[in-house]
């Protein structure tokens, strides 16, 4: 499944390559060899990259496990090699449209795996670029085959297990601790997968007694060999580890590949500080409106940002309970599929199941909430709105977070992960004609969407009270903050004590919320970046659009469902199909 969060993992495919592959059929010009191309390269990156094909629901290489050593390394930058003159082998003014905007991503993806490679080298210091378990659980836990085939499949992938790990404990020489600590919670976690529910599937299939043996037997051998790497991972010590802040020169490199927008970090920055701003002053003025009716006559403080948290945090109180809130946000996705209805905002497919689930424990809580959708290949398989489970934190932590996600906020959450949010944004790239837009789905294009849909909601009339719209400016200054905390953190060296300073006074987050965040900063780079980016690229396109098509002629649910047609394609590349090179 495709998680909406990144967990600090490097590139995840291009492992290997063959020399006479892709380029040698390029007899021929335009569309059609393009569109050849196309469909060679993606077969030979599920060759060499078995884990990537999973979770985009091409299954055909499920029992190989790749060895990530240096023959695998070198093979990579060949492989970009060879691809980059296949790809220039094409004349990109000769394609139409959609197949430009192929090539513009398959050329920035390249040109960004040979970046990592050479220059950022995830595998010496990023724990968690060994992490096989998601696509072991996807394995065992989707129903897209027969329970036998795919536990023959993993009974093989296991066998690799025991080298895997021996491989990257060569490598792993200069690792970032908090990437370390994240990485010994994800594959404890992940022993369950092997250890419990694989081997209770194993009774489940009807499989003859010796082969559930040795299905047995090596699921025994690769527990073994985890819990070894485990062992090896705590114990790795550096008398001068390597930081986990990326350093402004990597990080607006990082910042070029994975945004790819026409803005530098450093003026996304800039233009994020100004928004601040001017959320703050309309908070404000909210503020002062609800002040009687939750404070009474209660002196209102000469401090806007003060009055502003006292009205946040006693409206703050109505919320679910513990207990309740899985069903709390299952309540709430009919109503929200209504609503998009009533308005027409846009058309839903209720054929695609949605899901709500606790998040898996191998998905490290980077985030509080994601969206895992199914790949291009298997369109009709469920998604999943993943949760945060408040079992075992300490009642004071979990009212903490239930107020943070109170009546309100957990309205826009569902609305930023399910409807109209990532969930049918995620269906719609399905449909698209082009694998690629959604394989290599743009970050800013896909969170923007969602950031963008909160405000459309409300534009539309869902809940017109002044509580849900200051709620929605604190969690529209979530998205804004993100850009802000991020920059600050890898590029100015700001310290954990002043970013949960800025995100609890700044950004009225609760202290649960903002010692998350501080997790997530830690562990990841420039992905918070794409909420508030993809949202402003977003609406700007939007008002050229209406400002093209004419105020008479516009229809808001004609922009979106165009927009969506081409796909998680980057913002910018949309922008100039829909625009031309406006």
């Amino acid at each position: 499944m495709r998680k909406l969060y990144f967990l600090v993992v490097s590139s995840l495919f291009l492992i290997g390559c063959q020399k006479d592959g892709p380029g040698a059929l390029l007899t021929a010009k335009g569309d059609e060899a393009f569109d050849n191309y196309k469909d060679h390269y993606l077969e030979a990156l599920w060759k060499v990259s078995p884990d990537k094909a999973a979770g985009e629901g091409y299954h055909k290489y499920d029992s190989i496990l790749v060895i990530p050593n240096d023959k695998g390394r070198e093979a990579i930058i060949n492989f970009v090699k060879t691809q980059q003159d296949s790809l220039s082998r094409f004349e990109v003014n000769d394609l139409t449209e959609p197949n430009k905007i192929d090539y513009r991503i398959l050329q920035n993806q390249l040109e960004y795996t040979n970046w990592q490679q050479t220059v950022l080298k995830p595998w010496q210091f990023n724990a968690g670029y060994y992490n096989p378990v998601p696509a072991f659980a996807h394995i065992l836990n989707e129903s897209y085959a027969p329970l036998a085939k795919r536990l023959r499949n993993l009974h093989q992938k296991m066998a690799s297990l025991p080298q895997y790990y021996k491989e990257a404990e060569k490598v792993l020489k200069d690792a970032v601790p908090e990437l370390t600590a994240l990485a010994i919670d994800q594959q404890t976690a992940g022993l369950n997968i092997i250890d419990r529910d694989f081997i209770d599937s194993i009774k489940k299939a009807n499989l003859p007694a010796a082969e559930q043996k040795q299905m047995t037997d090596r699921a025994n051998l690769a527990t073994a060999a985890m819990r070894m790497h485990i062992a090896w991972l705590k114990a790795v010590k550096s008398d001068k580890p390597r930081s986990f802040r990326l350093g402004k020169a990597l990080y607006e490199e990082k910042f070029k590949y994975e945004m790819q927008s026409a803005l530098t970090a450093q003026q996304l920055f800039n233009t994020a500080t100004e928004r601040k701003k001017q959320i703050h002053k309309d908070m404000a003025k909210l503020s002062r409106q609800l002040w009687p009716k939750y404070m009474g006559k209660k002196t209102i403080p000469a401090d806007s940002l003060a009055m502003i948290a006292q009205v946040l945090d006693t409206i703050s109180a109505n919320h679910t309970t513990a207990a309740n809130f899985q069903s709390s946000i299952e309540d709430m996705l009919p109503k929200l599929s209504t609503f998009v209805k009533e308005k027409d905002l846009l058309t839903l497919d209720p054929s695609k199941r949605l899901l709500v689930r606790k998040s898996p424990a191998y998905f490290g809580n980077v985030a509080g909430a994601s969206l895992s959708a199914p790949g291009p290949y298997d369109k009709n398989a469920n998604s999943y709105y993943n949760i945060l489970s408040l079992t075992g934190m300490s009642t004071e932590k979990a009212q903490s977070y239930l107020r943070e996600y109170n009546n309100y906020t957990l309205q826009i959450l569902s609305i930023h992960e399910a409807i109209p949010g990532h969930y049918a944004q995620l269906v719609y790239a399905n449909k698209a004609p082009s694998m690629i837009k959604s394989i290599f789905s743009s970050g800013p294009m896909v969170e923007g969407w969602a950031v963008y849909g909160e405000e459309m909601m409300l534009d539309a009339g869902y809940d017109p009270s002044p509580e849900m719209k200051l709620m929605w400016y604190k969690w529209h200054l979530r998205s804004v903050c993100n850009a802000i905390l991020d920059y600050a953190v890898h590029c100015n060296n700001m310290s954990q004590e002043s970013a949960l300073k800025f995100l609890t006074q700044d950004a009225f987050q609760q202290q649960a919320e903002a010692e998350g965040k501080w997790k997530r900063v830690s562990l990841t780079s420039v992905q918070l970046c794409s909420y508030y980016l993809g949202y402003k690229e977003i609406v700007d396109l939007r008002d050229a659009y209406k400002i093209k098509t004419g105020a008479t002629k516009y229809k808001l649910k004609e922009f979106n469902e165009k927009f969506l047609s081409y796909g998680s394609a980057p913002v910018k590349l949309i922008r100039t199909a829909m625009l031309g090179n406006k």
